[in-house]
């Protein structure tokens, strides 16, 4: 693990080597793993072993896996309740500054980006405005729904009155500055109005978006709503939450290897 300086913060990124390629096979673009709202580097790794390496492996490619200010061992955020509380547009500002700072700082040219719940909308941001290789998304929030105000109102509950906060401290220096710059954001009147699709219609890179028919979090629209200019591959997973890596890692796996196969 290392803490990478950019121009305001020092972000925890891991790097993970590229697998050694077949004779003659040409270099492939890295991926870069974004991670949810509540997720940091080390919330990755399961008892299957560490996820994005999983993937690098078996698409033979780089990656890079970082963690947002605030999230893991980055840098906090201080007062982050009061005068630092992030704004309704803190995805944008994760997609069009930070991102394309770090992404130049660490010399990636068109990379994938592979994008989780909040991690995927800033995916999605980025490619609307960057070149990229493919973007990858994972329950990704084009737009605000009931259900999704409803699911990050139960998790205040469990953080304030149950053993959330416990769980997520093992994965992030700063748990407070982690779950509240999260929770207080989504649930501002600010928010409610959030709303990507028009973004969307911008990007040129082939596209794949999962999400699992189980989601709490959101409803299959917000990756039927994705409408970008370039190749789109959508699958709604059986059997699934909000996490597709973590319920149905074998799928996950298999879609992702098959999209990129043909991508640079």
């Amino acid at each position: 693990m290392d803490l990478i300086q950019l121009k305001d913060v020092r972000l925890e990124v891991v790097r993970i080597a590229a697998p050694p390629p077949a004779q003659g096979a040409p270099a492939r673009a890295p991926l870069v793993f974004l991670h949810e709202g509540l997720g940091s580097v080390a919330m990755w790794r399961s008892r299957a072993g560490f996820w994005p390496e999983q993937v690098c492996h078996a698409t033979g490619r780089a990656g890079v896996v970082f963690s947002r200010r605030g999230y893991g061992q980055s840098d906090d955020i201080p007062d982050v309740r009061g005068t630092h509380a992030l704004p309704p547009d803190y995805m944008h500002h994760e997609a069009w500054h930070v991102l394309p700072e770090l992404i130049e700082t660490l010399q990636l040219e068109a990379p994938v980006l592979v994008g989780h719940s909040d991690g995927g909308t800033i995916a999605l941001l980025h490619a609307a405005r960057h070149p990229l290789s493919a973007c990858i998304v994972m329950a990704p929030h084009v737009k605000v729904e009931k259900v999704s105000i409803q699911a990050i109102e139960a998790a205040r509950e469990a953080y304030l009155n149950g053993p959330l906060r416990e769980r997520l401290a093992k994965f992030h220096a700063h748990v407070d500055t982690a779950f509240w710059q999260w929770n207080d954001v989504w649930l501002s009147p600010g928010f409610q109005s959030f709303d990507i699709r028009a973004d969307c219609q911008t990007i040129h890179c082939p596209v794949l978006a999962l999400q699992g028919v189980d989601d709490a979090y959101g409803t299959l629209a917000q990756i039927e709503d994705i409408a970008p200019s370039s190749e789109i591959q959508r699958h709604a997973l059986p059997a699934c939450g909000h996490s597709p890596h973590r319920d149905q890692p074998a799928q996950t796996l298999a879609l992702i290897t098959a999209f990129l196969r043909d991508k640079p």
